[in-house]
């Protein structure tokens, strides 16, 4: 597959804090799926519906990308995994059909909010919880004058918290903060109680982590609410480095130089 990231759609070849914070979302997905009926709409590349799969009973990945879905069918075959082609706002799925739907870093996408809460709402069961998440516009685009080109309709923390409560009557709002290769999930009233600190042998300060990710778990029924969690990307910064050292021209040409070597020793033995 041609490495060809556009900065947006995760791919499984970047290990970078994209790949850290969208992880640590699906994490947290393991208290509510065990044994159920899943659809992740707007699936993307599909490893997080892949990632599900391994608990829950059944797993439908849905995207409107006709070549994404393609290559996910080809990528992830599981017996309780299926993917297909659909929009947010038309989702081709019967009433009342899923325990759990998920979507992540998608609503920012589109405009049409209303419908797809509606479309969630009427293919989720009665007791059902849905999970989805966006940027906060405040934190992810004024404060750093950073312009999505990708994202049409951003929202500001209360909005999100507004539209997801028109179709819900329970939720739970989550922040997600990252620094240095670990994510943090916490309950937004939280947030800014917790102290980030930096420095070296010299000096120590605190650092700001301004919470970028908004999360919101919702339901017309009871559910658990989610602890503080924390997603240690260690072991994906680890493949980021070897992943540079081992595309970077100084090791292809200290490997060219060392190959007349590697060969000449592979004839003595």
């Amino acid at each position: 597959m041609k490495k060809n990231w556009t900065g947006e759609r995760l791919e499984t070849f970047i290990y970078s804090r994209d790949a850290i914070e969208h992880l640590h979302r699906y994490s947290i997905m393991n208290y509510y799926i065990d044994g159920k009926v899943v659809l992740d709409i707007a699936c993307g590349e599909g490893y997080g519906s892949n990632i599900m799969s391994s608990k829950a009973k059944f797993v439908y990945g849905v995207d409107i990308d006709e070549i994404t879905v393609n290559a996910a069918k080809s990528k992830y075959k599981q017996q309780n995994l299926e993917y297909s082609i659909g929009d947010v706002t038309n989702i081709s799925f019967n009433d009342d059909t899923f325990d759990v739907v998920v979507s992540f870093e998608t609503i920012e996408h589109h405009d049409k909010h209303d419908e797809m809460m509606k479309e969630i709402n009427r293919v989720l069961k009665p007791n059902g919880i849905f999970i989805i998440s966006t940027p906060d516009k405040l934190f992810y685009s004024d404060k750093t004058n950073f312009k999505n080109k990708f994202h049409v309709k951003e929202l500001y923390k209360n909005e999100f918290v507004k539209l997801v409560s028109n179709f819900f009557s329970n939720s739970q709002l989550l922040t997600q903060q990252y620094t240095s290769g670990v994510s943090v999930i916490q309950e937004e009233i939280f947030s800014s109680e917790l102290t980030f600190f930096s420095g070296d042998y010299d000096s120590i300060h605190v650092k700001n982590i301004n919470p970028m990710y908004l999360i919101i778990i919702a339901s017309n029924t009871d559910f658990a609410f989610q602890k503080t969690s924390i997603f240690d990307g260690g072991e994906l910064i680890e493949k980021q480095l070897k992943e540079y050292i081992y595309t970077s021209n100084s090791y292809r040409l200290g490997a060219l130089l060392l190959s007349p070597l590697k060969f000449i020793k592979k004839i003595i033995k």
